[in-house]
């Protein structure tokens, strides 16, 4: 069916024709389970979050616990980020908010898992909607520098609230981990269980975002991005998906941050640092800015980076003359110097070679694999 309308048709049944192939393509698009293919990687997956955290041990499977809780915030900065337009660098102030919240209501009150949880991306939504409007009439850098003000007014009560957050050395953060008579806090069982219970959480809030990006918020949210000017013309209400698309990052931020620092027992203001920002920044921008898919598989590479790095320097011969394991081993760079430049060398690369990032590249060969299996 051509898309161009010739002379011999009239317009209308030109613009018929064409609505009914854009149709057609969103309704390929929403069908999620459409091939038989989909059906296997779903069995698939079901079967990797059964399975892996009964294969993975020691500090492979606390790896794949911090992925999936990195995912979660990721997919809230690329949404603000990668859909609305708004690059943000606040995310840690959210997330160390989150930490000590959890700590207060499910530590110091002793409030149920679900209930501190809900909390920590209440509180975030709030204040990130309390934010939003600030950043309003800001755009690019301006707007870049006072997420980045986020961050340094965040450490700065982080580090002088000591009643909440434990001062500049941190605070043990035990709350109840109990849910439906399961204690995820068993210490000997407690990173299995975290598995099983973090990786659901990534699929539903996975699942959540693509169908808000589908429907009618998702596209007002990518016409804003695109052009404002224009979305504003066509009577989109700018501030209130812009005040939202904040709002919902900062609560997926805030839940994030909860949930990380539950599982490792322990919040040090040293953590919500510009550092975690670029960490961040990198995770959508590797797997894909605007992706679901691309955050989760961005975390996953970010996360993985400093000890794959660890790894391959352990296996080189040699390299304690250029990169130093410990202070005072001579090495020209420092382990922690040496991964901070693989971030910004890997987002350099991204942006120049592969700007639609890793999700892009997956979605290809999927999108080949289910044509050559139609063919077959």
């Amino acid at each position: 069916m051509s898309t161009t309308p010739p002379s011999s048709r009239s317009w209308v049944d030109w613009t018929d024709s064409t609505r009914a192939i854009h149709r057609a393509a969103i309704v390929h698009r929403l069908d999620l389970l459409g091939h038989p293919l989909r059906w296997l990687l779903m069995i698939g997956l079901l079967v990797a979050w059964f399975a892996l955290p009964l294969v993975l041990t020691g500090f492979l499977l606390k790896l794949y616990v911090y992925i999936g809780i990195a995912a979660i915030a990721a997919m809230g900065l690329n949404l603000l980020s990668g859909n609305a337009g708004q690059v943000s660098l606040g995310h840690p102030f959210f997330i160390g908010m989150g930490a000590y919240c959890a700590a207060v209501v499910g530590g110091d009150w002793g409030l149920p898992l679900p209930v501190w949880l809900a909390a920590c991306a209440l509180l975030g939504g709030a204040v990130g909607a309390a934010t939003g409007p600030f950043a309003l009439r800001l755009r690019g850098n301006y707007l870049v520098m006072v997420t980045i003000a986020l961050v340094f007014i965040g450490l700065h009560i982080f580090n002088n609230w000591s009643s909440v957050t434990g001062g500049v050395g941190g605070r043990a953060i035990t709350p109840t981990l109990a849910i439906l008579g399961w204690d995820m806090g068993d210490p000997t069982l407690k990173d299995r269980r975290f598995a099983w219970v973090v990786w659901p959480m990534v699929a539903v809030v996975g699942l959540g975002l693509v169908n808000i990006l589908r429907s009618r918020p998702g596209r007002a949210l990518q016409a804003i991005r695109d052009r404002d000017l224009t979305a504003e013309v066509l009577g989109i209400d700018i501030a209130r998906y812009k005040v939202a698309a904040f709002a919902m990052s900062s609560m997926l931020a805030a839940f994030s941050g909860g949930l990380y620092s539950a599982y490792v027992g322990f919040a040090s203001p040293a953590e919500w640092t510009l550092v975690l920002s670029i960490q961040y920044l990198a995770m959508i921008i590797v797997g894909g800015v605007g992706s679901v898919l691309g955050s989760i598989v961005g975390a996953a590479v970010i996360i993985s980076l400093p000890h794959a790095t660890q790894a391959i320097l352990g296996v080189i011969p040699n390299t304690g003359r250029i990169v130093s394991q410990m202070p005072g081993d001579g090495g020209l760079i420092s382990v922690f110097a040496l991964i901070q430049v693989l971030f910004g060398v890997l987002i350099v690369i991204f942006l120049t070679v592969a700007p639609r990032g890793l999700s892009a590249l997956l979605g290809g060969l999927w999108r080949r694999l289910e044509q050559r299996v139609r063919g077959s």
